[in-house]
């Protein structure tokens, strides 16, 4: 049996330790769970083990035959392929499906090669049937959905042939039936002798599929146990360092008069949204990928137009033509692709940060004040940083999107918009996020949250309004609903 291993693994940053001495491998034929909060050294032990990052101590091996892996081709020469979680990172926009799919083949073919294009099409199309997904081979990537890009980076991994595939959060843009299809996939590879790798921060899943658990936190291996062996509190335990006893700290706010009055609003997916936020509370809007909740808060925070309906603000009628309408109102979003529409990755946490509030008149920054600001917001927030001039961009995904929600904390906002805010987040960087959220309601400020986690939604939410196919088809009280319940109506029960 082929095995995969890491030994004695150091890495440091800056003269900061970020991985210290950790022993991690995978077999063939088995899938393992590497789990951690945010910070933990999850993706930099994978950085190593892709090529993406250099060692500073330590070994990989294949069967005991030492590797020396540079760069990602180096990697995936050793038959190591990852499908990223960052889906925008590792595609090519302005090419095709197919030809994303297929890219390694391209790159490889010399000069005076036929590219055959009916034949690139057809075998793109060969293995998408062959996964069941279906997506138009000849689509631009760019033109493609979160789901679809993500299915595409699989399809393009396991068409590699590759002996070991890391999957970092794949599910996370997936819908529950595309879900269920990538599992019967992993277990397909895992039948084939392929050893997986899989990070996630969806616990129930890891039980459902993988074999063993591996836990890293603080940049160490902490536990490492066969899945059968042990439950979800102990899970949680060994990633946090503490029993974690409230997943969702809700907090009880009275609430105030109406802020945010929505009536009739249609415009692209959207079909028909009315809807009503309080001072003060906290209104989920739940559904199916697919069912509209992007669509909709694109449209109330004026970054697509609407066609019809009403954008009541404290009474004032709104007419949002750009984010900067909105934003000017007193409505902001916390969008669902943070890498690509919340932050910017190539600048520092410091100017993400003070970006929404600390322009002059003249365009210039005060910097002085710019750093203060962000010190303070950095320890609000929450966000695990060395430095405040660190490119946001290196930060875990949970610290990025603390940095998304704090850069509009000094807004004078009225309503807060979250789209997916915890989709790829730890399981402690969530409980943060909650806490930011439940904060605002304690404010008086009025909160949207769309999710496709039901559990979620349930625990932090007020109220709870479900869309499906363009529309809000139910009013749900936060006493009343129930997973079922939702899942009845987002499914297009009546």
């Amino acid at each position: 049996m082929s095995i995969l291993q890491m030994k004695g693994i150091v890495k440091a940053f800056s003269g900061v330790p970020a991985l210290r001495g950790v022993d991690f491998e995978v077999k063939a034929g088995e899938v393992h769970a590497l789990l951690g909060a945010n910070g933990a050294g999850k993706s930099t032990l994978m950085k190593i083990l892709t090529g993406a990052y250099q060692t500073d101590e330590g070994s990989i091996s294949i069967d005991g035959e030492q590797l020396q892996i540079h760069s990602p081709q180096d990697a995936k020469a050793q038959g190591v392929q990852c499908v990223y979680q960052e889906v925008d990172t590792a595609l090519i926009p302005y090419l095709s499906v197919a030809e994303n799919i297929l890219l390694d083949q391209l790159v490889q073919a010399k000069g005076t090669d036929l590219i055959r294009w009916p034949r690139i099409y057809s075998q793109a199309e060969d293995i998408l049937r062959e996964f069941g997904f279906s997506i138009s081979v000849k689509k631009q990537v760019e033109a493609c959905t979160l789901s679809e890009k993500q299915l595409i980076l699989i399809a393009r991994a396991t068409v590699q042939k590759a002996k070991f595939v890391i999957f970092d959060e794949p599910t996370a843009p997936l819908s529950n039936r595309e879900c269920e299809r990538l599992f019967q996939i992993i277990a397909q590879l895992k039948q084939a002798g392929v050893g997986i790798i899989y990070i996630s921060h969806r616990l129930p899943e890891i039980f459902q599929i993988c074999d063993r658990i591996t836990i890293m936190r603080d940049g160490q291996r902490v536990h490492t146990t066969e899945t059968a062996a042990t439950d979800m509190d102990e899970v949680i335990s060994h990633m946090l360092g503490k029993s974690f006893a409230e997943e969702f700290p809700k907090v009880d706010v009275e609430m105030g008069e109406p802020l945010l009055e929505v009536a009739g609003v249609k415009g692209g997916k959207v079909r028909g949204a009315d809807l009503t936020v309080r001072e003060g509370e906290i209104v989920g809007v739940v559904g199916l990928v697919g069912a509209g909740k992007t669509e909709l808060a694109r449209l109330l925070f004026g970054a697509d137009p609407s066609d019809a309906g009403d954008i009541v603000l404290k009474g004032k009628k709104l007419h949002l033509r750009t984010p900067k309408d909105a934003v000017d109102a007193g409505i902001v979003l916390v969008p669902e692709e943070r890498r690509k529409e919340g932050i910017f990755v190539e600048e520092s946490v410091k100017r993400n940060l003070s970006v929404a509030t600390l322009s002059s008149a003249f365009g210039f920054v005060r910097h002085s004040l710019e750093a203060l600001q962000a010190n303070d917001l950095i320890k609000r927030v929450g966000v695990k940083t060395a430095d405040s001039s660190l490119l946001v961009g290196l930060l875990s995904g949970g610290n990025q999107q603390k940095v998304a929600i704090g850069k509009w904390l000094d807004t004078d906002s009225s309503i807060f918009m979250f789209d997916e805010p915890t989709k790829g987040v730890d399981i402690g960087a969530k409980s943060d996020i909650y806490r930011l959220i439940g904060n605002l309601a304690a404010n008086k400020k009025g909160v949207l949250y769309f999710s496709c986690e039901f559990a979620e939604v349930l625990g932090i939410a007020d109220r709870i309004l479900v869309m499906c196919e363009g529309r809000i088809v139910k009013e749900l009280d936060r006493e009343q609903a129930t997973q079922e319940l939702i899942m009845y109506y987002a499914s297009g029960g009546e």
